[in-house]
């Protein structure tokens, strides 16, 4: 139950070692001052499909 407990505790360890800088930086990236623009791209490249029929 401990060594169970032990590699679980070592899997959250390393995975918020090497997601958390990468989180971090898209945190500063995408700040809500961007978000009006990124959502504008979005609806505009979702509804800019060509019809091919």
């Amino acid at each position: 139950m401990f060594l169970l407990l032990f590699f679980v505790l070592l899997i959250q360890f390393f995975s918020h070692w090497i997601f958390e800088p990468l989180a971090s930086f898209f945190e500063d990236v995408l700040e809500i001052r961007s978000f009006l623009f990124i959502a504008l791209l979005g609806l505009i490249f979702l509804f800019s499909t060509k019809d091919t029929e």
